[in-house]
């Protein structure tokens, strides 16, 4: 009688594994997601993951990228876990043994195959955002290399962790699934930037960010003080953050002030002049010949760091 040949570790614990890279991408992106949502900055090593983060590439259909990311790796989960929650024992329906192995092979086979494909996708998905990142970003965003890392693992991963019968249907499948993808994302992304309606990209976004909040005397002396002093304020128009700097000076006042346009009329990279002054994320002020920390700046700090001396009863707060 012939030994049955053992089981390859990995065909065993693959499925835990991706599990587990999956859960830490879930956890990673509901962050980002949370952060999104909320207007909050993403603790992030280097300074570029806040120019990714808020360009107008990390927006889908109105929703953070982030989100649909979360929902990817979510999905990876119950796909592999599934089979390892309901094995045989747990399938007592069915009363032939038989077809209780027949049914959890079946899952098996199934819910392999829609880990293949959904890591197929996140992967491709994941090479694209690398050439956004390279090439019309310019920024380095931890996140998204660390989502890329995540990707390519659990691909290897579906590929390796089962035994495929039909390899050639496999291929095709991956093939068919890279082109939807790439395909699928082109389109999305030449809608985000070539809206339907006529209006460019950039006359949205400049519309959506309108300064709507009014000036006081202080929130006007201090504007024009920042700009006797050589203060400059390095921006996106794009930029949430930016624009709650803006509306903390209010529409009177935000003319005055020395405003360096950072992003190209597309959204997609930087100019020269903030390239050359090394702008890394906004909104960035530059002060006395020292850029700050990025972020949005209170008017009383921003008074305090250029040595303002005026009237300090500003009517706009964080």
């Amino acid at each position: 009688m012939p030994r049955k040949r053992p089981t390859p570790w990995i065909h065993r614990w693959s499925r835990l594994i991706m599990a587990g890279l999956a859960t830490i991408g879930a956890v990673v992106t509901a962050y980002l997601t949370y952060s999104k949502l909320t207007g909050n900055k993403a603790a992030c090593p280097t300074n570029g993951c806040d120019i990714v983060l808020s360009s107008p590439y990390a927006t889908v259909f109105g929703l953070p990228l982030a989100l649909f990311g979360f929902l990817a790796y979510a999905s990876i989960i119950v796909f592999a876990i599934a089979p390892l929650v309901f094995t045989p024992s747990k399938l007592s329906l069915l009363a032939d043994s038989s077809k209780q192995k027949q049914a959890s092979n079946s899952l098996e086979n199934w819910t392999g195959l829609l880990l293949f494909l959904g890591s197929t996708a996140m992967m491709m998905f994941s090479f694209y955002l690398m050439y956004l990142l390279v090439f019309e970003i310019k920024a380095v965003c931890l996140y998204c290399l660390a989502s890329a890392i995540l990707s390519i693992s659990l691909f290897i991963l579906s590929l390796i962790g089962q035994e495929w019968q039909d390899v050639g249907q496999l291929i095709f499948s991956g093939v068919i699934i890279t082109v939807i993808v790439l395909v699928g994302t082109l389109g999305i992304y030449a809608n985000v930037n070539n809206p339907a309606s006529g209006e460019s990209g950039t006359e949205q976004a400049m519309s959506r960010y309108k300064v709507t909040t009014t000036s006081g005397q202080a929130e006007i002396a201090l504007a024009k003080h920042l700009t006797q002093v050589g203060a400059v304020f390095y921006g996106a128009f794009w930029c949430p953050h930016c624009h709650e700097q803006k509306q903390l000076f209010g529409k009177e006042a935000v003319q005055y002030i020395t405003y360096v346009e950072c992003s190209r009329p597309d959204g997609r990279g930087q100019t020269p002049e903030c390239q050359q002054q090394q702008i890394q994320s906004y909104p960035t002020w530059e002060i006395n010949g020292q850029k700050l920390p990025s972020g949005t700046k209170s008017l009383k700090e921003l008074a305090q760091l250029s040595g303002y001396k005026g009237p300090s009863n500003f009517q706009n707060k964080l």
